[in-house]
C-alpha cells in the first residue's frame, strides 16, 4: 500500500488574501485536503513549496 502523503500544515495558520503562509496552500486546497487523492496532494504539496520559495519574508 502506498504511504500516506502528509500535510504540509506548519501550524502557522496565518492567511494572506488566499494563501497561508504557513504552508504554502490556498484556502481551497486546504479545505480539499482530506478529500483528495494521492496524485493530488503530491502536486499540491510541491506547487506549496514553490509558493513558499517566492512569499517575500517579513
Amino acid at each position: 500500500m502506498a504511504k500516506e502523503i502528509e500535510s504540509p500544515c506548519a501550524s502557522i495558520c496565518r492567511l494572506k488574501g488566499e494563501l497561508c503562509i504557513g504552508c504554502g496552500r490556498t484556502v481551497d486546497e486546504i479545505r480539499l485536503w482530506r478529500a483528495m487523492k494521492r496524485p493530488e496532494k503530491m502536486k499540491t504539496v510541491k506547487r506549496a513549496a514553490e509558493r513558499l520559495k517566492k512569499l517575500p519574508r517579513d
